[in-house]
């Protein structure tokens, strides 16, 4: 019997790399759980460029938009276990909202396969010229005498929600939610005055403040980004302890056979130690390269679940 059990092992084992070893044979989706346009957009898009010229076969970016990135979410999390559909997000979907719907139609931990780090993001303030501040104690002295100023986010539960409404906590200020799909139309609104407040990612504003159409007033990492050492932190300008860790992550779907999800991350990995996909699309989004193992960052999405949580508990936010 025990013979018999190790050739099944074994035989299981022996198909598994026989299928990584000829992945792909047909083309490979990318969902992305936002509109085209954002961020997170433009990082897949390089990826599965980067990729289907690695593979030799199309990889195609699916944008599932909607809900927080929930709708997307689901659909990989219910999505065949073979790596042919693999999704790329930022921290939202995994480690978020798990703590904000108790009833999601999928559980992060248990449905998802992680693959890697993509990229960290650097969050940063950014406001529309309409506010006018040039800093964060100036910004809070406005929000204080202008209640309801409207402030974006990706969606209840996504990151720029949850971090905005712990900096009102902090600052004992009271905006008004404006949920968006995606990050192009925030942009447009900001710009438009619309919309006057937004946690996001230095990448998608840095053109538009160099150009005078939105201010930037302070990074929201713990410490100042080595790129733009001018740029103070929030914490450091009068909000002190607020920070935002936020990150891009690659996971396929649970049940993946390990030598598959091996080969994604190896050849993933490889993309993201190429010092010209370095240089030419991770610094002008400001994003700092990923690559940690398949169990780092299943580990980190724990701990981040457990992060997240915290805040959302003393927050007191509800969907």
């Amino acid at each position: 019997m025990k013979k018999i059990l190790v050739i099944f092992v074994w035989y299981f084992i022996s198909l598994g790399y026989a299928i990584a070893q000829n992945f792909p044979d047909r083309p490979v989706k990318i969902v992305v759980p936002y509109t085209p346009g954002g961020a997170t957009d433009t990082l897949a898009r390089s990826i599965a460029n980067q990729l289907s010229a690695k593979w030799n076969k199309p990889v195609l970016v699916d944008n599932r938009g909607g809900a927080s990135g929930m709708i997307g979410a689901e659909f990989v999390a219910k999505a065949p276990s073979d790596g042919y559909t693999l999704m790329i997000s930022d921290s939202a979907p995994y480690v978020i909202l798990p703590n904000f719907y108790p009833n999601l139609n999928y559980a992060p931990l248990k449905d998802f396969a992680p693959i890697t780090v993509i990229a960290r993001q650097a969050p940063i303030i950014v406001i529309s010229n309409k506010i006018p501040a040039n800093n964060i104690k100036e910004l809070v002295t406005y929000l204080k005498s202008h209640p309801d100023t409207p402030y974006a986010s990706l969606g209840n539960g996504s990151y720029p929600h949850v971090a905005m409404e712990d900096f009102q906590r902090q600052t004992g200020t009271k905006l008004l939610h404006v949920p968006y799909k995606g990050t192009a139309q925030i942009i447009t609104d900001m710009i438009g005055g619309q919309v006057d407040l937004y946690v996001g990612t230095l990448g998608a504003f840095e053109q538009h403040e160099k150009s005078g159409k939105v201010k930037i007033l302070a990074t929201a990492t713990e410490k100042r980004l080595p790129f733009r050492p001018e740029l103070v932190t929030v914490s450091e300008s009068g909000v002190p302890g607020f920070s935002v860790s936020v990150w891009f992550g690659m996971v396929a779907t649970a049940g993946t056979p390990t030598p598959l999800l091996n080969k994604i991350y190896q050849d993933v990995a490889e993309i993201l130690k190429n010092n010209t996909f370095i240089s030419e699309v991770l610094t002008p989004q400001a994003l700092i390269p990923g690559g940690d193992s398949r169990a780092d960052f299943g580990a980190l999405m724990k701990t981040d679940t457990v992060r997240w949580g915290e805040i959302i508990k003393s927050t007191g936010i509800k969907p």
